[in-house]
């Protein structure tokens, strides 16, 4: 579903480079829930971004569903990324003027989906998150859990075969973050690939493996002694 093989990213200015890849290597299989961990500045969201098709890379290979983005065009990748790819952020980003059923509707429109399809597509996507009965509310009417669950069915909306999460839980209180995940293992479940980036242990124990990055290189967690797996959980 997801190959990177030896990719490299280095972000230069007149006086430095970073490094933010270093020759990573991750294979994510169709179906599976992988979590991402590491420490602030390991690397981890230049990662999600490349395998968004938000950024591009220096070396290496990166196939997405069998297909290798590396030197697609912009116009290429967006198609690319609008078929096959969903994101959940932190931050929600939903748009406070617009009650749901705009909100999941904004990128539909984007892809030139008709009005029907698209009404389909946003009642299914609001009904697995239990909102159905909330459509025509407003975000500001809503908890910080159900703004990211109006979140989750925009990026459901589009039918995607890879779901990219960037701290899903990061803003939400305790309960609020159980309910999210459990919504992920839910649509993962109903066969959606997942890749989650999670600062929280417990959360990336749940997922199916866990790939640690550090400076820029991958270490799979799940390949490694039990010890050296606890040792790496209590620093992520």
């Amino acid at each position: 579903m997801l190959e990177m093989r030896q990719v490299s990213k280095v972000y230069r200015t007149a006086m430095v480079e970073t490094h933010a890849l270093r020759s990573l290597d991750l294979h994510v299989r169709e179906g599976e829930f992988v979590a991402v961990t590491g420490p602030s500045g390991s690397g981890k969201t230049t990662f999600l971004n490349i395998a968004g098709l938000l950024e591009t890379f220096d070396s290496g290979d990166y196939l997405l569903d069998g297909e290798n983005v590396r030197g697609l065009s912009d116009d290429a990748r967006s198609r690319l990324r609008n078929r096959k790819i969903g994101f959940i952020f932190q931050g929600f980003n939903l748009i406070p003027d617009l009650n749901l059923f705009d909100n999941v509707d904004v990128p539909l429109r984007y892809r030139g989906l008709p009005a029907a399809e698209r009404r389909q597509r946003i009642e299914k996507a609001l009904s697995q998150v239990g909102l159905a009965s909330r459509m025509h509310h407003y975000p500001s009417e809503l908890s910080g859990g159900q703004q990211q669950r109006v979140a989750i069915a925009r990026a459901l909306a589009g039918e995607p075969r890879l779901l990219l999460a960037d701290e899903p839980t990061g803003n939400l209180d305790s309960q609020m973050a159980r309910g999210v995940m459990e919504l992920l293992e839910q649509i993962n479940a109903e066969g959606t690939t997942i890749v989650m980036v999670t600062h929280d242990p417990e959360l990336a124990a749940r997922a199916q493996r866990n790939v640690h990055i550090v400076d820029g290189v991958a270490t799979d967690l799940s390949l490694e002694p039990a010890q050296g797996r606890l040792h790496r959980a209590a620093v992520a």
